[in-house]
């Protein structure tokens, strides 16, 4: 095998360059070798870049080829688990290969993903004693099995048993639970086994919840990623804010004191501190139901200023029936590792509680918390308002190359948004459109005479005005939505009216899991799937299965959410724009999502229908239409018709 020395970076991705060589079907891009070495010169000065790369352009390539050529250690950060699947057993073999570059990779997941072996004999514990659940129970000795024969502890291996099954929050640990070095198993641990192999690749695959843990979190015992890395590659970069929040946040909940419980209870089997296994348990599943029915009175979700006194009061038991167990605990926990955990969990849930407790004024830096009551009991949720500062002072504490690239990431071609909500100083930016003909391949299908929005008809009319469309396509659509209620009713809307046996499957969000739901879709070839915010991006549906993309309102987020409000706040407060700094912007990126969910290869084609007539009332609407693909515009629905009929009767279906 030859290593491949490039000259020329339009050599390399030329049409005779050796990923050609290599790879059936690929074709040469200027925009990927433009951003191939916009990557390249980010490497080398270790900057801080931030690319836009719209479908088709092949920026997984233009980063890796740059990546490994450079010689450097690299950090790929991802925002999905099938995103790293791809990129390690896909495409960085691939380009290895092409480019004759034998390279270490280490594919690096969360703690959930990994057998811990002393969780295992925890759960044959309480088995034993009878306090599993059967369905959990009866999963062990196959467990069991597999422990003594895998080598990586990827609970991926075993297929047979969901991801949801109710055994695994069993069988792997958290941050909290881990008992780090003192754990018995410590020199078999599988999670220590896959960072230590991270430690040593030349490329490690992670994803954003596992960037922003070692970036905040650096746990004991386990090393830093980091600090080795010479350059970190941020791909679905525009993910990563949101990402952040909820680490330099934090949530109690029910159902995380709940699992805090069994666990104290799981090590009591083994002995220890008796007279606190019942007692306990007992007080907390109390005062957790004292806060439920405490919230339950005011209402579902309900922000700081407006908590009840009963809630609080609730709290306060909680925080001090915790700390009577750390206490309790002391003695234990000087010489069992597992009590040491159990009593610095039990002090860290008291500390978090007590900060939820807070009043604003005594607390450095601004944040917005909440109350919400769920099928799984109450959430507590404490959420910084803005990010970007810390966000910033993480990056720049470290000294490698920020890479950061997605589809979506300008408005226009301006990227002071992003830059701005990831605390990013100064970066050099990118913006490479698509290299598909979309003057050709799509039409943008603006449908007049609907109401606003905020109209009580609009999502019927939505409805009405997408059947004539769906009649033309044969199916083969996508219709998101911007609200949970919008899709329910929409979806009874079409039941309705097709009965027992519509004219094309009707998949509906909700009905089954999400993969199920796009596999029907994609084997069907003349679905109609109806979706909401986890369907606007992350969806490949390549060819004439997805010939129509309906959207029934541009996304601004929710007002009434708390987090946003106290952005939007602190934007007015400093003499901003809210609506112009904040809401536009997101809702334009997350346009965008939703537009590219239509054309993913050259071969596509079909209708993006927006149904949001302050597209052309309002004068915001311009900015949404400029940061679209360049497709034809047309409130003609006969033009539409006609479009979807003449290339699907070309043969493209």
């Amino acid at each position: 095998m030859t290593t491949y020395v490039p000259t020329d970076w339009a050599d390399l991705f030329g049409e005779h360059g050796p990923l050609a060589a290599h790879i059936a079907g690929f074709t040469q891009r200027e925009e990927q070798i433009a951003m191939a070495q916009r990557v390249a010169g980010a490497l080398r000065t270790r900057g801080r870049l931030i690319v836009e790369a719209g479908t088709g352009t092949g920026k997984t390539f233009a980063y890796l080829v740059p990546a490994l050529l450079s010689g450097r250690r690299v950090i790929v950060s991802t925002g999905t688990k099938t995103l790293q699947d791809q990129l390690y057993r896909r495409d960085l073999p691939t380009v290895a290969a092409a480019l004759g570059m034998p390279v270490r990779v280490a594919l690096l997941k969360g703690r959930a993903n990994y057998l811990c072996l002393h969780r295992l004999d925890l759960a044959e514990q309480q088995a034993t004693q009878r306090g599993l659940r059967r369905e959990v129970a009866m999963v062990l000795p196959a467990l069991r099995g597999w422990s003594r024969v895998t080598r990586e502890g990827d609970i991926a291996e075993l297929g047979n048993l969901s991801e949801t099954h109710p055994v695994w929050p069993w069988v792997t640990s958290t941050r909290e639970n881990c008992l780090g070095q003192r754990c018995p198993h410590f020199e078999r641990c599988h999670l220590v086994e896959a960072r230590r192999a991270a430690q040593a690749a030349d490329v490690v695959i992670v994803n954003h919840h596992l960037l922003m843990a070692d970036l905040v979190l650096k746990e004991e015992g386990f090393g830093e990623l980091l600090p080795g890395a010479d350059a970190i590659v941020l791909d679905e970069a525009h993910q990563l804010p949101e990402v952040a929040a909820t680490f330099l946040g934090f949530t109690v909940s029910a159902r995380q004191l709940q699992a805090f419980a069994r666990d104290l209870a799981a090590e009591l089997v083994g002995g220890g501190p008796q007279e606190i296994a019942t007692a306990f348990p007992q007080t907390l599943e109390r005062q957790l139901a004292d806060m439920h029915d405490a919230l339950r009175s005011s209402r579902e979700r309900c922000e700081f200023d407006a908590w009840p006194d009963g809630l609080i009061e609730s709290l306060h038991a909680v925080r001090g029936s915790l700390e009577e167990l750390a206490q309790a605990l002391a003695s234990a926990a000087r010489e069992l590792p597992a009590f040491a955990a159990l009593r610095r969990r039990s002090l860290e849930l008291a500390a978090q509680i007590e900060s939820m407790l807070k009043a604003p004024s005594e607390e450095g830096g601004e944040s917005v918390r909440w109350a919400q009551a769920g099928r799984q009991g109450v959430s507590l949720h404490y959420v910084p308002v803005d990010v970007a500062e810390q966000l910033g002072a993480l990056i720049e504490a470290h000294a490698g190359a920020w890479i950061c690239t997605s589809a979506t990431l300008a408005v226009g071609e301006d990227f002071s948004h992003f830059a701005r909500r990831i605390g990013m100083r100064e970066p050099d930016t990118a913006c490479f459109d698509s290299p598909f003909d979309y003057a050709h391949q799509a039409l943008l299908y603006l449908p007049r005479s609907l109401d606003a929005p905020s109209s009580a008809r609009h999502t019927q009319q939505v409805v009405e005005a997408a059947l004539p469309v769906l009649e033309a396509s044969g199916g083969r659509a996508f219709l998101l939505f911007t609200s949970h209620r919008a899709l329910r009713e929409a979806a009874d809307m079409l039941a309705r009216r097709w009965g027992q046996h519509p004219p094309w499957p009707l998949l509906v969000q909700g009905d089954a899991p999400r993969e199920a739901l796009l596999e029907a879709f994609r084997e069907s070839g003349q679905a109609v799937l109806l979706g909401t915010s986890s369907f606007w991006e992350g969806v490949d549906v390549k060819g004439a299965a997805l010939s129509v993309v309906v959207i029934d309102k541009l996304p601004f987020a929710a007002p009434d959410d708390p987090v946003l409000k106290a952005r939007l706040a602190a934007i007015e407060r400093r003499g901003g724009n809210p609506f112009f700094e904040e809401q536009v912007p997101q809702a334009v990126i997350a346009l965008k999502q939703g537009v590219g969910r239509l054309i993913r290869g050259p071969e596509d084609f079909g209708v993006v229908m927006l149904c949001d007539q302050r597209v052309r009332t309002r004068p915001y609407g311009r900015i949404f239409l400029d940061s679209l693909p360049p497709m034809r515009r047309t409130a003609d629905l006969s033009a539409v018709c006609a479009f979807l009929r003449g290339r699907l009767g070309a043969g493209a279906s």
